[in-house]
């Protein structure tokens, strides 16, 4: 379409108003080729929907697999995180005959990821056939590692790719413009898949994880298409490499980095003890159909995509990020207290409220801490911070994931067996358990952030951040 054409240029104008971050193109890279690039974004965020929504709650509910083992299941692809920052190194200093050093790692992430949902339905059927439970839990395994690799690998060198397009100036706004696509692809994934899944039938998951699949293929190559230009500086032997044990020396003798890594880990793992309970959570205890508890999971989406425009505004003025990635504790600590009491009141209205609250909380979190932890390699090497800020944040939360999992099955065994007495003897329990230490550790993240706000610690820490900006968020 030409750029003369005055639908386009309407289309223009119209999305430069709505869509935040749009004012991230340029004359070189304009918002037409940058949205095109983003729809790498829009099959993560598929996957991650079926990752961490709707899969976990089929395999409890409809297939009658063992919380803790989904859990397990769920929190692989998370536990391969923290190799993000490898797959970023080889992607910068990719040697490659024809010129491209980006495309090369976003077409393995996504063949892997294509090759994960192609088998993962047929793994999950053999999973819940207890003749073919060993069977199946190696197919499962094999499935969910490959799609988390893929997924890692795809936005790794996606967001480094929309990161070599843009002009320097715009690179912060190019990248957050990427993010926000995921989270709008993550609401209509969920919105997508939960009407498909209404009337579940076993064809019927069949039928819309391998159409995931597809669509992951077929939106990827498109947004690569005629992107990267061809460099000979890729196949150039004086490449620069900086060396790795000496930048992340000097970020480790930083001040204060241990505590904000602490408080890292600390509040991602308050946060997602609930990713693989909370579908289950309105299934099995608030008798919630399929479609409408993949909802809930648009809704997470939605309230982090809001946490990030309110995060975006803040810093833009100014504000410390180590007091906002605070308030999004504090958010979190109120989410979960409402998801808590949406059991005893029999208020499915109470969970959505609450899941809306959870996504304002990461999204909050996440950016407050991204921040501070760039603002630590302000020298240089903030590729190495952000992966270290990635690894923790991943680590931690499969870690919280697999955790969550456990502690709900056994704390609901223990009470069913009457362990607690009869007052307490019900299924709820295992989850409110889950929702109880998921404050706490959001209570133990304020205490760990409270002395880097206070006492003018997070001005020596921050320094002059400037505005704000997203070079290269690692989601």
């Amino acid at each position: 379409m030409a750029a003369s054409d005055p639908l386009f240029l309407r289309w223009s104008r119209v999305a430069m108003t709505w869509l935040p971050f749009a004012d991230a193109a340029s004359i070189d890279l304009p918002l037409s080729r940058l949205l095109r690039l983003s729809l790498f974004q829009v099959s993560v965020g598929m996957a991650t929907v079926l990752l961490n929504g709707t899969l976990n709650r089929v395999m409890i509910v409809e297939l009658s697999v063992p919380t803790w083992l989904v859990a397990l299941l769920i929190a692989l692809p998370l536990l391969i995180a923290p190799l993000r920052v490898l797959m970023g190194h080889k992607s910068d200093t990719h040697r490659s005959a024809i010129g491209w050093k980006r495309v090369p790692y976003i077409w393995i992430g996504t063949t892997l990821q294509f090759g994960g949902l192609s088998i993962m339905p047929f793994a999950l059927l053999l999973l819940s056939r207890p003749e073919n439970f060993t069977l199946g839990i190696t197919a499962s395994i094999a499935a969910f590692l490959l799609t988390g690799a893929g997924i890692h690998m795809t936005q790794t060198a996606g967001l480094a790719l929309a990161t070599d397009m843009a002009e320097p100036d715009k690179r912060p706004r190019a990248v957050a413009l990427l993010y926000v696509m995921l989270l709008i692809g993550m609401m209509f994934a969920a919105l997508v898949m939960g009407a498909m899944l209404r009337d579940f039938t076993p064809t019927r998951l069949v039928q819309v994880i391998q159409s995931a699949a597809m669509l992951t293929a077929i939106l990827n190559l498109i947004a690569l298409w005629k992107q990267e230009g061809r460099s000979p500086a890729v196949i150039s032997k004086e490449t620069p490499r900086p060396p790795f044990k000496q930048m992340w020396r000097e970020y480790l003798d930083r001040p204060d980095t241990g505590r904000l890594l602490l408080a890292i880990g600390l509040g991602t793992a308050g946060f997602s003890m609930q990713d693989a309970l909370l579908e289950p959570f309105g299934g099995e205890i608030l008798g919630m159909s399929v479609g409408a508890t993949t909802s809930l999971t648009g809704a997470w989406a939605f309230g982090a995509l809001v946490g990030f425009a309110l995060a975006a505004r803040a810093l833009g003025k100014g504000r410390n990020p180590l007091r906002m990635a605070g308030f999004g504790a504090v958010a979190g600590i109120s989410a979960f207290a409402m998801v808590l009491f949406a059991a005893p009141l029999d208020a499915p209205a109470l969970i959505y409220t609450g899941a809306l609250t959870i996504g304002l909380g990461v999204g909050l979190f996440s950016v407050g801490t991204l921040v501070a932890s760039m603002a630590l390699a302000k020298d240089g090497g903030a590729g190495l911070a952000l992966g270290a800020w990635g690894a923790v944040q991943a680590s931690c939360a499969g870690l919280g994931i697999a955790a969550g999992g456990l502690i709900r099955d056994f704390t609901t065994a223990y009470v069913m067996a009457d362990g607690l007495g009869e007052t307490l003897a019900v299924r709820s329990t295992g989850y409110g358990t889950v929702y109880v230490l998921e404050i706490l550790l959001l209570l133990g993240t304020l205490i760990v952030l409270g002395p880097l706000v206070g006492r003018g610690r997070s001005e020596e820490l921050l320094g002059q951040s400037g505005p704000f900006g997203l070079q290269e968020f690692p989601t």
